[in-house]
């Protein structure tokens, strides 16, 4: 690699920090690095003799002399690192996975997708809203799901962000806040809103706490149920925040304009109750069993149908009479002449339970 390539790519990473490393993964799928704890780093490392390191106008050197240097936690984008074998390590200790995925069996189609940090409430850090933005692309390669289930353990949906852990690595925050120049969110705005994007339902189960981020991810459900007893709060004011993980954008899906405003300003903390009679959400006694039986409603329609409303809907939210109807006749027709809508008119006709196909709908 060109002294001035090298260079280049040093610059626009450390000081622009231009992409995340879930990007990095795409563009540049290679070996792990087992050299430096960032990307600056290892791209310094490359370079002969290694340039100063710019940030904020104050230049300096790293040492390329460290000892024991830890892994950066994906690919380095060096492409000496990339082309080379990769170190052997040592297998980490197995560790419970902080977004749970279970295929329900009484449920066909039926998945519950957990938050799984029950010590600490469920609250969201970096990893877990990677992992939870990874489930979403998973499941939604995978035809065979109908609806999901979104839910947290041991009794709190979430508690929020995880600022301790987040604000541990103020460049790799700063990384996850970079967006994707193709789906236009970041980290933190895409794990809510990648289950909107998703061709099947998504229903939020909310009990115990669930603020700030949490908030955001329930918003990005298409259905929500919520306890009487729950805490809900747009906790950002209280940290001199924002809502920005994509929650301006469904809380203005949701509630009148000066309504959104009041929650973003003052932070209110206020029952599921109360959010139900906001339009948040829908009360009920037991949200996971509410949760449950609208799934198992909607499973029992077609898979194109129910994709493309959800699309359909989604897409025409905010657009005039002229183009929704012009959007209207484009997905009615392929529907008309889908083998999933055959089979649903048939089984009507007959009276029995219809045995669809696997979604044809992406």
């Amino acid at each position: 690699m060109s002294t001035i390539t090298a260079f280049a790519l040093w610059w626009l990473t450390v000081n622009y920090v231009a992409a995340d490393l879930t990007t990095v993964t795409t563009l540049f799928p290679g070996t792990r690095c087992q050299l430096c704890p960032d990307f600056g780093h290892h791209i310094l490392r490359h370079l002969k003799p290694a340039p100063p390191k710019l940030f904020r106008g104050r230049p300096f050197r790293i040492p390329t002399d460290s000892p024991n240097p830890p892994a950066l936690p994906g690919p380095c984008l060096s492409l000496e690192c990339m082309n080379a074998p990769s170190t052997p390590t040592s297998t980490p200790p197995t560790t419970a996975p902080l977004v749970s995925t279970e295929y329900s069996e009484s449920i066909p189609g039926l998945v519950h997708v957990r938050l799984n940090r029950p010590n600490k409430l469920n609250s969201l850090t970096i990893d877990l809203l990677q992992q939870l933005i990874d489930t979403a692309h998973t499941l939604r390669r995978d035809r065979s799901v109908r609806a999901v289930i979104l839910s947290g353990t041991d009794g709190n949906f979430s508690s929020g962000l995880d600022f301790a852990d987040t604000l541990k690595s103020p460049p790799r925050m700063l990384s996850h806040f970079i967006p994707r120049p193709l789906r236009g969110t970041n980290t933190f705005q895409e794990a809510p809103w990648a289950w909107r994007r998703l061709p099947f339902p998504v229903i939020a189960a909310v009990e115990g706490y669930c603020f700030g981020g949490g908030v955001q991810i329930a918003l990005g459900a298409d259905f929500r149920f919520t306890s009487n007893d729950a805490h809900w709060s747009v906790l950002e004011a209280k940290w001199g925040l924002v809502p920005d993980m994509s929650g301006i954008m469904s809380l203005k899906q949701l509630l009148p304009i000066d309504e959104v405003k009041r929650l973003a300003m003052t932070g209110e903390i206020f029952s599921g109750e109360r959010a139900a009679e906001l339009g948040l959400a829908r009360a009920a006694e037991d949200p996971l069993a509410a949760a449950e039986e609208l799934a198992r409603q909607i499973i029992e329609r077609s898979p194109d149908s129910v994709a493309l409303a959800k699309k359909l809907v989604d897409e025409t939210w905010e657009l005039g009479p002229r183009r929704t109807f012009a959007k209207e006749r484009l997905r009615q027709a392929r529907l008309l002449v889908s083998k999933n809508a055959a089979i649903a008119r048939k089984a009507a006709q007959k009276k029995v339970p219809p045995k669809f196909r696997p979604r044809t709908v992406r």
